[in-house]
């Protein structure tokens, strides 16, 4: 298994979604409006958020899977069928919670005009039933991880991803701007991931065997599952803090000026998410040395390749701005983005601890390390924005980053126990 193959295709797969995004937000609002666009991005937003009923199954699959890479068939088709039940069960609650949240969302809170209401109303059905398809995306791509098997995995979310941004562009061209079939022709283009990945599980992981529940694999994969939600609950919120915190103290427009540099800066972490990404199913199994020689590495790695590109992120990121935003924001934002760069180029070492602790099977340690943070977060959040405005915010992001970094570490060798 080569982990530097393994990463180039985590990055082709994420940079490939990300230039297709930007090259056809344009055309969705040509061709289905603003107002349509903006509906359909808050889908978009409500369908990630109730992906956190996957309960953290799909990374949870790839740790078991991978901490089984010399078990039998039998055992490495317990775990994934056992995976895909609780997730179809727990996809079909999430559902059935977005159906309500979002019928009366739309119905008595969303600012919208009659005609495209009644749209949106008719089209919640077709976003409540892609929630099972989001979240059994997520097991699946685990399970193939855990074998590693990236090439298919990127492969297949590329592909998805491409058909998911062209298809209801293709329905908006020859059928109109429907709303409900614009979620059709999107939730088609996941359908056809499911498809795919399907197959390669079946005859990779679970190796043609007989659908079986397993309850003692079963309680093992929600047990770390559940751990790995509370993450992705707890790590947004740190990230979204700063935000909430500059607009209830200096304003809207200090949100914007904060914001632009921030969204630009928060792209470094495609590259050590890539790299662990690729380097994880090879922990679960690893010793203790080999742990540590594996984690050194990579936070080698992550030096070697980013250093230069952050410099010169930092050097550039003033006529950037004044380019891209115009020099009004761009010279406001300029000293807060180079900040902002230096905090998450830090941050990038982070993830060699955070992955480390999940394969070593003790994702609860992030959480509580995150635990740990928020309030000392908040307080000195709160206490660099009122004496230093905008450049106190990168400040303490830049302190919570070496102090996340550092905590991670620790815990992650053993020198802290919680």
């Amino acid at each position: 298994m080569s982990i530097g193959r393994n990463t180039a295709y985590n990055l082709v797969g994420s940079a490939i979604p990300l230039v297709l995004a930007l090259v056809t937000v344009p055309l969705y609002i040509k061709l289905v409006g603003a107002d349509r666009y903006g509906v359909l991005a808050i889908a978009w937003v409500l369908l990630g958020y109730f992906g956190l009923f996957d309960l953290g199954l799909g990374r949870a699959t790839t740790y078991q899977i991978a901490a089984l890479k010399d078990a039998s068939e039998e055992e490495r088709a317990g775990v994934f069928w056992s995976a895909v039940i609780i997730n179809l069960g727990m996809g079909v609650v999430g559902g059935a919670v977005l159906w309500l949240c979002s019928h009366y969302f739309f119905s008595y809170l969303f600012k919208v005009d009659g005609a495209l209401r009644d749209e949106v109303i008719s089209s919640i059905g077709l976003l409540a039933f892609a929630v099972p398809i989001a979240t059994l995306t997520g097991v699946l791509s685990g399970a193939l991880m855990g074998r590693g098997q990236f090439l298919w995995t990127n492969m297949v979310s590329i592909t998805s991803t491409s058909l998911f941004q062209l298809f209801p562009l293709a329905v908006a061209w020859w059928f109109g701007p429907n709303l409900w079939g614009l979620l059709l022709a999107a939730i088609l283009a996941r359908v056809v991931a499911i498809m795919v990945l399907w197959l390669r599980c079946y005859f990779t992981v679970a190796h043609r065997l007989a659908p079986r529940f397993d309850r003692s694999k079963a309680r093992a994969l929600l047990s770390y599952g559940g751990w790995v939600a509370l993450t992705s609950l707890v790590a947004p919120a740190l990230v979204m803090l700063d935000r909430f915190a500059i607009g209830a103290v200096i304003g809207a427009a200090a949100v914007a000026i904060y914001t632009i540099p921030f969204q630009l800066a928060q792209r470094i972490g495609i590259v050590p998410i890539s790299l662990m990404t690729a380097l994880f199913p090879r922990l679960p199994t690893a010793s203790p040395e080999e742990r540590d020689s594996l984690s050194n590495r990579a936070t080698e790695t992550l030096a070697s390749a980013l250093g230069g590109p952050t410099l010169v992120a930092i050097l550039l990121l003033h006529p950037f701005l004044n380019l891209w935003v115009g020099p009004t924001l761009g010279d406001q934002a300029a000293t807060v983005g180079r900040l902002l760069v230096f905090g998450f180029w830090i941050n990038a070492f982070a993830v060699v601890p955070y992955s480390r602790m999940q394969a070593s099977g003790r994702p609860d340690m992030v959480v509580k390390v995150y635990g740990i943070e928020i309030l000392i977060y908040l307080a000195l959040l709160y206490f660099c924005m009122k004496n230093f405005g905008l450049v106190g915010c990168a400040i303490a992001l830049i302190l919570r980053n070496i102090g996340d970094y550092c905590l991670l570490s620790y815990a992650a060798s053993g020198a802290i126990r919680i």
